[in-house]
């Protein structure tokens, strides 16, 4: 047996096996071959990792990115986005369709499978269209992209406005055994908002998008669930509202899972103006959904402990500075997220709102449970197991800087701001993708 990888005394942490210990790590043959406790697996010669202060868990799952290739390659490249995915923890990404063109055939599919293959240093798992050119009007082959090797369907960045094709599209899923991944956005109540509608907009002289017009799109992509029958996933979550029916339609038996993004678990509408009173407005912070209240905040976080909410997804939208370098209004929605999640999230950990054996699952196992058998072997740490494996130490102290970010995506509005928490290593099939400076791997 081909012998890869010892990682010693760190605490391991797999929600999947309710696993907490300080233990050692044997990765062979890309695969995980042992666990145990600290100090009980000879090193048997093989180059050795120390994770003393560190938390050793499965790789990280983000259902929920953008890679932008083909066609915006300006704004990020399957390349550079697994190599900002790596160095965030992230071994899997689910990249979605509104590229040019769009991810509605298998040509296009087998483009982006090809490319990961041969750039990417993560797993890549695209995400088909639900209708032909995202436009809504007729549904693309879903049957041909499932035979391809999407993990699910979604317009992301249009909803689906028809409810017809909506029903038609979750019947399809449903018996090709894939999930449809919601955006849920009324176009005639958004149609020119900017951020959040509320006092903040009026007092800014913005236009606003209102809770409402997320919360009428979960309602009835709720309904049609419940009358297909079929898997329903509600992206990035935002408001009370959307939580409350997600409830509620979890308490029916409704199959509907949901995700929330780090951005809109930390900021609220304020964040807009800037991070000091006398700034500029900051196209850093515009993003759709926007950001909204510190209310909604709250009822996010208590759908993430009562697993109401089942993932949070980094909805990573990289831009161009030209893209974010002109007036509020004019600059396009988006936050590049890959690089600065963990470290964002952790601050829930340290504020004492989050436990970290909850985050952990909500980047692991629980992502993976969603994708159904896509995903059978990642988010666990269990013998036999794919080696995605993600170390981080829960107390190191970083500075956001933007111009070290691996992503092309500089779109931040989390740059200066100081984190607690920070990813060491991340390891893919056994091999690994990214490691910071400061770890040596060394023999003993």
């Amino acid at each position: 047996m081909a012998i890869s990888l010892l990682i010693t005394c760190g605490r391991l942490l797999d929600p999947s096996q309710r696993l907490d210990k300080i233990g050692d790590l044997l990765i062979a043959e890309n695969k995980i071959a042992q666990l145990g406790d600290k100090g009980s697996i000879p090193s048997q010669g093989v180059p050795v990792l120390d994770a003393t202060g560190m938390v050793v868990c499965p790789g990280f799952i983000d259902l929920h990115c953008h890679l932008r290739e083909p066609g915006f390659e300006e704004k990020e490249t399957i390349a550079t986005g697994t190599r900002a995915a790596a160095k965030g923890g992230f071994t899997t990404v689910c990249c979605m369709p509104n590229t040019n063109p769009p991810l509605d055939n298998q040509a296009a599919i087998d483009y982006v499978k090809s490319k990961a293959h041969t750039e990417g240093v993560v797993n890549v798992f695209p995400v088909g269209c639900i209708t032909k050119s995202r436009k809504g009007e007729e549904l693309a082959e879903m049957k041909e992209l499932a035979q391809a090797g999407v993990i699910g369907f979604s317009d992301d960045g249009n909803p689906v406005m028809n409810s017809r094709i909506m029903r038609h599209a979750l019947d399809c899923s449903s018996s090709l055994g894939l999930v449809v991944i919601d955006h849920c956005e009324d176009k005639a109540l958004t149609s020119g908002g900017l951020m959040n509608e509320g006092s903040v907009a009026t007092r800014l002289g913005l236009k606003g998008m209102p809770a409402a017009a997320e919360e009428i799109m979960v309602a009835r992509d709720l309904a049609l669930a419940q009358l297909t029958g079929a898997r329903l996933h509600i992206a990035h979550v935002s408001t009370e509202g959307s939580a409350d029916l997600i409830r509620r339609a979890k308490d029916k038996g409704i199959a509907v899972t949901a995700e929330v993004t780090p951005h809109h678990l930390i900021l609220t509408q304020e964040r807009v103006i800037g991070k000091q009173p006398s700034s500029a407005y900051d196209t850093n912070a515009k993003v759709n959904p926007p950001l909204r209240t510190e209310k909604d905040i709250n009822a996010l976080i208590t759908g993430l402990k009562e697993r109401v909410i089942d993932a949070i997804a980094t909805d990573h939208a990289p831009h161009t500075l030209v893209d974010k370098m002109c007036e509020f209004g004019l600059a396009a929605f988006g936050i590049s997220g890959l690089e600065t999640a963990f470290g964002c999230l952790m601050t829930l950990v340290h504020d004492g709102k989050l436990e970290l054996t909850t985050l952990v699952s909500k980047l692991t196992i629980e992502p993976a449970q969603i994708t159904g058998s896509k995903f059978s072997e990642l988010g666990t740490l269990k013998i036999d197991s794919q080696a995605d494996i993600t170390l981080f130490d829960p107390n190191k102290e970083w500075i956001v800087d933007i111009n070290e970010f691996t992503s092309k995506g500089k779109n931040s509005p989390f740059n200066g701001y100081q984190f607690k928490g920070k990813v060491m290593v991340t390891i893919v099939g056994g091999k690994i993708a990214y490691r910071d400076d400061s770890i040596k791997v060394g023999k003993k």
